[in-house]
Parts: structure tokens; sequence; C-alpha cells
């Protein structure tokens, strides 16, 4: 049960002036008709006339007026947390930035005016993920963009922060792809070999490595896709293999005929720990179903990481097997897709009729 979820709980922290609780909810007074923060100086209720609620929003479409004591309804107060926390980040950025050792919860706490444990909980809330793996992340991005800059393997990661090296590729796998040299090298040795053929959906890429499909891509030229496969392997050797349908390449444009099926294919799927997690959930996802990137984010038991999973979702190298076109919006509607909306609302028409989408609406260009 996460903090202040129970009416009993909130009642502890209102009845002990916690401040810690300020804008985690919202308790109202039955008998006055006004609602405040938890830690307000106002006269303590009764508990029998408090009620709580979790948004200053649901307080007042109760009918409850704000506090002119404590006002809870100032955004500048409500804001005050997320500004805190947005600063401790900064704080761990330039940390690592700096080759320095970054702060720890208890010190980022007493900077930011909070306890380590509504500290440790805020961010991990609002960032997505906690304190520490925060930190983590920061230096598994220096590492990559500094081995795709040329640098030295070594020289990267004692600059990123790691203590050892042995540390680092413990993890490589997850956090490159692939090992060390290859990615600064932009994957430099490593084969790929790719068909460009005809879909239902226009021309489909699909590119192979010794391990599986690597990538399968939707478009409109063959040059497109080729130069979208090669700015994803820039130091690989790729290779366009002679245009027959071989067995693999027929399970591939009939999965784009029929999303609902499934892939069958080893895959190779190269990303972050955080990316490949996001796309074994859209491969959870059932066929004919859609989630939100809200939904996705608390499958993965951080919800808080709604941008992270947007960002994962673009980035995703294989078009309809791991199937990003089963994210849709909050109200519904069809958010953005690498490979164009008209497709995406094709994908997903053929999985809810078993055939593929027919033109319909104008797609949503927001």
């Amino acid at each position: 049960m996460a903090p202040y979820d129970d009416d009993e709980v909130r009642w502890k922290a209102v009845k002990e002036r916690d401040r810690d609780a300020a804008h985690e909810f919202y308790y109202g007074v039955r008998t006055t008709g006004v609602y405040c923060v938890p830690g307000c100086a106002s006269r303590l209720p009764r508990r029998e006339n408090a009620v709580f609620f979790d948004t200053a929003e649901a307080a007042e479409a109760a009918g409850f007026r704000a506090c002119k004591r404590c006002r809870p309804d100032d955004p500048a107060h409500a804001h005050i947390p997320l500004k805190r926390i947005m600063a401790a980040c900064r704080t761990l950025e330039r940390a690592v930035e700096r080759g320095e050792r970054p702060p720890g919860v208890a010190e980022l706490a007493r900077d930011t005016d909070m306890s380590s444990s509504r500290f440790g909980r805020l961010f991990s809330k609002l960032v997505g993920i906690g304190p520490k793996e925060y930190v983590q992340a920061l230096r598994d991005a220096g590492v990559r963009e500094a081995l795709a800059s040329g640098t030295p393997v070594t020289r990267a990661l004692f600059d990123a922060g790691y203590s050892s090296a042995s540390r680092f590729y413990e993890r490589a796998e997850g956090v490159l792809g692939m090992r060390p040299a290859r990615y600064r090298k932009g994957g430099k040795g490593l084969s790929i070999r790719y068909v460009v053929t005809e879909s239902q959906l226009g021309l489909v890429l699909a590119a192979f490595t010794g391990k599986g499909v690597c990538a399968i891509e939707l478009g409109d030229t063959p040059e497109e896709l080729a130069a979208s496969l090669r700015a994803r392997f820039p130091g690989a050797v790729v290779k366009e293999c002679e245009p027959q349908l071989d067995e693999q390449v027929r399970e591939i444009v009939s999965l784009i005929r029929t999303p609902g099926k499934g892939l069958s294919l080893p895959l190779d799927i190269r990303g972050t720990a955080f990316q490949q997690r996001v796309w074994r959930a859209l491969r959870d996802i059932p066929a004919g179903e859609t989630r939100t990137y809200s939904q996705v984010a608390e499958s993965l038991g951080e919800p808080g990481s709604v941008r992270a999973v947007a960002s994962a979702c673009a980035r995703n190298p294989l078009a309809v097997a791991v199937p990003c076109h089963r994210v849709v919006r909050k109200d519904g509607s069809l958010a953005g897709y690498r490979w164009g909306l008209e497709r995406k609302r094709a994908l997903l028409e053929a999985e809810r009729h078993g055939r593929p989408g027919e033109e319909g609406d104008e797609p949503d260009q927001s």
C-alpha cells in the first residue's frame, strides 16, 4: 500500500500535523465546509467530521472551499514539491557531469527541506525511478555518448563515474545492446542482412543478425528504409539480400497482414535496460486491445515514467513484432507512430476485425 492511501493513515497525518503529507492528499471538515492540507495550523476537526480527497479539485467538486490559512488551492504551493525534486535532479546531473560523488538521499532531502522518506517517495513518483537509479541512468547515458564520439572504452567508463570497468561490463549488454568496444565503433564488425519487399502497409524492411531479427521498418521507398537501418548501425556491415521471399521474410509479411498472430522468429532487440522492459510489456498486450502510456508505466511498477515509456515506444526497432501501435492516449485517440498514424490505425483495425484496416476518418495530427 502506498503512503497515505488509507483513511486512517491520512487521519493520523492530519492529527500529527505531518507537513510531509502536504499536497499528498487533502482533508475537508464537514462542519465548516473548508478543506486543508495536512499540517495546516487550523483547529483540528473531530474524526467523524473529516473527509479525505486525493486532489484539491475533488474537494471543491464535493462543495468544500479552500482554507485561507494553508491555501491548498494555491498552485505555487502545490508545485513546490515538483520544483524541489527538479532541483535535486539538477544537483545529481551536475555531480555526474563533474565526476563527483553524487549526494545521498539524506543530503538531497535536507537540501529540499523534506524528510528522507518523503523525498525518496516523491522522487520515485515524479521521476519514475529512485535517486540511485537516476544516477545510474545518467552514467549509462554518459557512457553511450562518450563511446559514440570515439572515446576509448576505459576512459568513457571512468569519466562517467564507474568505480571499476568490471561493474559496467556486467551490465553492458543491457545498457548498450552489445559489447562496449563494438558500440564505440557503431556496431563495427556486426554483420546485418536485410530484405525490402512489399507488404499490406507498403514497403517493409526486415533485417537479421546471427541472433535473429534486429529491425522491422515500414516505409515508402527502399532508399529511405536502408538509410534508417544504416543510421541505426553506422559501423556494421549491412548487406541487402536477394529479394526472394524466404521463410523468415514471408512470416514477417504475414505478421503485418495479420498482426494478431504474433511472430515465432528469434529477436535480436538492442536497447537500454528500461527500453527492453517497455518492449517486453508491449508484447504482453493482447492483440485487439490497447493500453495508455500511463497503464504501461504502471505495469512496470513505475507510474511516473510515462514520458520514458513514450520515448521507448518511439525508439522501437521492430514494427508490429513489438506492438507499440497498441499504445494510445488516455482518451483513446491515436498518439504518434514512427511509421505513420495511418499505418497504426490500419494495424489496430486488422487486430480488431481480423483483416487489414481500411481508410477511415482523417488521422490525428496532434
